[in-house]
């Protein structure tokens, strides 16, 4: 079910102060930014050799993240993200096991285009999970 530890998510105000600040301060590359239009969000990641950092900006006010700054003007972690062989399948076993599973465990899209779903911070010692199938090519 779960293979291993795909990143962990910090919301940040800027993504460019952040790119530079990480630069400056740790000598760490992030990758150009994407947006996942149906999340409202820009993202760009630190590529490690195993596992990334992403970087999330809002790109609209309605957006999770822009709540998140809201409430967290610096930014801060967001979430964590587990691969697992297949979303849908683990989902479904974490919901049967009494899991929150958001959305209704209906697998969304990442901007990889890879399934991903979130789990409710209260099934996860406090801490937002989001579970990502790793495309197979």
């Amino acid at each position: 079910m779960i293979t291993g530890l795909s990143h962990v998510s910090i919301a940040v105000p800027s993504l460019e102060a952040a790119a530079k600040r990480l630069k400056e301060l740790y000598g760490l590359a992030v990758g150009a930014a994407k947006v996942n239009e149906a999340q409202g969000v820009r993202l760009a990641y630190v590529e490690l050799p195993n596992a990334r950092i992403e970087l999330m900006e809002p790109s609209r006010l309605d957006s999770t993240i822009a709540k998140f700054l809201e409430k967290n003007p610096a930014g801060g972690i967001h979430h964590f993200c587990l691969n697992v062989d297949n979303v849908a399948a683990a989902a479904a076993g974490m919901k049967a096991n009494g899991a929150r599973v958001l959305g209704g465990g209906t697998p969304q899209r990442n901007v990889h285009g890879e399934r991903i779903a979130f789990i409710h911070p209260k099934e996860f010692l406090g801490a937002l999970v989001e579970i990502e199938e790793k495309s197979k090519g």
